[in-house]
């Protein structure tokens, strides 16, 4: 995979529309269009608090995930990437979909708070690389880059 292609791609689409609704939904499209063996890919936005469900594609998904709690809001309370491996090993692993094995986040943040997590998930056990982790954190780079928020 490109990363850095992806990641240029994002940049794209986010100057010309950088309002957080059309940008993040092309994003998790390209995203999941992109990767292989991937069953959901989206976006969770910071809210009151927690973390809310934002564009996606994929499966319907959790709404409201907590802070501190399973890997989204895991990803979103220590401000850092989670790569798992196996999610039914991961401590309280939130299981939106039962088809889910493997999973990444990674935190988005405006002036180092969250703001939201870029959350992809595989049916395949071990999908998610060091090399997938570095450049899906360049793509996040580019996305906090250039989105407006105003939640």
């Amino acid at each position: 995979m490109n990363y850095d292609l992806m990641a240029r791609q994002v940049r794209e689409l986010a100057a010309e529309e950088p309002w957080y609704v059309p940008l993040l939904s092309n994003v998790s499209a390209l995203i999941y269009d992109a990767l292989p063996d991937l069953n959901w890919a989206g976006f969770y936005l910071m809210r009151d608090g927690g973390l809310v469900l934002g564009p996606f594609q994929g499966k319907a998904a959790c709404i409201h995930i907590a802070v501190g709690k399973g890997v989204c809001g895991t990803a979103a309370a220590q401000n850092r990437t989670q790569r798992v491996m196996d999610v039914h090993r991961f401590p309280g692993h939130i299981a939106c979909d039962s088809a889910s094995n493997a999973e990444i986040v990674i935190p988005l943040r405006r002036d180092g708070q969250v703001f939201g997590v870029l959350d992809i998930d595989s049916p395949r056990l071990g999908r998610f690389t060091e090399t997938d982790q570095a450049g899906l954190e360049r793509v996040a780079r580019a996305i906090e880059e250039g989105i407006r928020i105003d939640l």
